[in-house]
């Protein structure tokens, strides 16, 4: 690891635990996450042995295909076949509630035991999702959530908030004369890129080298995500760093400002390590990644609607760590395994 990793690795630990995809495990909290110095005290996770049937659990992904909801998909696969449960998954072709609450509303109707699910749309899917806890199956939040998440038997998610301040601690390392940034995110509403985002808000305001210029919304478009880039590096040619909140985020990002040549100025960090955004880590277009733990996520969701439905311990909520890949771990243990799955 160079001078520049060593200083990057040290950055990010002052603003939030990162832990490995390999060994690192989720921890319940009572409360907003914080700092390494100031956070909730943890709750470990009991994992529950054997089900006591083989219960019917139906997850319902935030989009079909993303290679990080196939991750947490094989997660949940590996877990549910231990614990000796049937899992059925399946998910809307984009991240979009009007494509998610027609599935969710169809698996409501036939009684699941449990639902594990990540909610497209803080407003528009907590009806839909009271409904099916209503009709008594348990439900399982995974990664996203809604408003009132009271219905739910447990959430499981990344500590975005913590992610979000980890993305510009990376900027700042990676651009120290300070300068322009911005984010490039996917729609308003979504709890987990809203966390990000003000997670990386809040981080800039906090040293004034650095100027904020806002959010774009490309509506989890890798397409429109290069034009949003294209007219922001026209709008502000010296423009420094991009928090990208998303995979598709990132790799549109990367390609606005690829076709912009903007690639020596122009550092982009991004949230996720699909392949697409690994080949461009390794390409050097994108200079950071911050990896969440799917297949973690996966598993514990699988093991709380388990708890649940077997009367044993419930953490109602779970926060998992991240890897931050940079050029110079990708190659190693940590840096392979936090990569996302194309299949399981």
């Amino acid at each position: 690891m160079n001078r520049r990793s060593v200083a990057l690795a040290a950055a990010v630990a002052l603003a939030l635990p990162v832990t490995a995809c390999s060994s690192s495990k989720p921890t319940g909290t009572g409360g907003a996450s914080g700092t390494a110095s100031n956070a909730p005290a943890a709750t470990s996770i009991t994992a529950p042995g054997k089900a006591k049937k083989n219960y019917n659990i139906q997850f319902i992904q935030g989009v079909a295909g993303d290679e990080f909801y196939i991750s947490m998909q094989c997660g949940i696969q590996a877990e549910a076949a231990k614990l000796g449960v049937k899992v059925n998954t399946q998910g809307p072709q984009k991240f979009d509630p009007t494509l998610q609450k027609p599935i969710l509303d169809s698996v409501t109707a036939n009684k699941p035991d449990a639902i594990v699910i990540a909610p497209t749309d803080v407003t528009a899917m907590q009806k839909p999702l009271e409904v099916a806890a209503q009709g008594g199956s348990k439900v399982v939040l995974v990664d996203t959530t809604t408003k009132d998440p009271s219905y739910a038997a447990s959430a499981i998610a990344s500590d975005n908030l913590g992610g979000g301040k980890a993305a510009f601690a990376a900027i700042k390392q990676l651009s120290p004369q300070g300068g322009k940034v911005m984010v490039m995110s996917t729609d308003p509403g979504i709890s987990t890129v809203d966390a990000r985002a003000k997670g990386f808000e809040d981080a800039v305001k906090t040293d004034p080298k650095f100027k904020y210029l806002g959010v774009q919304y490309s509506h989890d478009d890798p397409a429109t995500a290069s034009n949003l880039m294209t007219s922001s590096l026209q709008k502000d040619p010296d423009l420094v760093g991009v928090f990208a909140t998303n995979l598709f985020a990132a790799e549109g990002t990367a390609t606005g400002v690829r076709q912009a040549n903007k690639g020596a100025q122009v550092k982009i960090v991004g949230f996720d390590a699909g392949p697409g955004q690994v080949k461009a880590l390794r390409a050097g277009i994108v200079q950071a990644l911050v990896a969440q733990q799917p297949a973690i996520i996966g598993q514990y969701g699988i093991d709380m609607a388990v708890a649940a439905l077997d009367g044993g311990q419930v953490t109602p909520k779970v926060q998992t760590g991240f890897t931050v890949i940079t050029s110079d771990n990708i190659n190693a243990a940590d840096g392979k395994a936090a990569v996302y799955k194309s299949a399981c």
